[in-house]
């Protein structure tokens, strides 16, 4: 008989590991991209080198997929790497709403999901 709430840790933890390898994948495009700087980079948070958020988004991806990994194995910490990744993703969305009101929504709804996943079942002690 499967343990209640195992199937909403698999599903946070599906959702932690898509948006790692998602970063992987933006990390790729950053060191891969030889073009004219995108507007507003000159502004950036992380100053104007596509190769340091390369390099940033492999670290995310290296902590989402490891925190994935973690909720799994039923780690505390991963847990609260979910959580606030989860939170991050629900709030960064709602920028995008007037650009992308479905996938915006989406995302919201999906970090909302992830958390309350781990929240509601990530506590659990696993019964012999």
């Amino acid at each position: 008989m499967e343990d209640k709430g195992q199937g909403w840790l698999f599903f946070a933890a599906v959702v932690l590991s898509i948006a790692g390898i998602m970063r992987i994948f933006d990390a790729i495009w950053a060191f891969r991209y030889h073009g004219t700087l995108p507007a507003g980079l000159e502004d950036a948070l992380f100053g104007t080198s596509l190769k340091t958020y390369g390099w940033i988004y492999l670290i995310v991806a290296a902590i989402l997929i490891l925190a994935a990994v973690g909720v799994m194995a039923g780690s505390k910490f991963s847990r609260w790497i979910g959580i606030i990744a989860g939170g991050v993703m629900a709030i960064s969305s709602i920028w995008w709403m007037p650009y992308y009101p479905i996938w915006s929504l989406t995302y919201v709804a999906i970090g909302v999901l992830v958390v309350y996943a781990l929240v509601a079942y990530g506590g659990q002690e696993a019964s012999a």
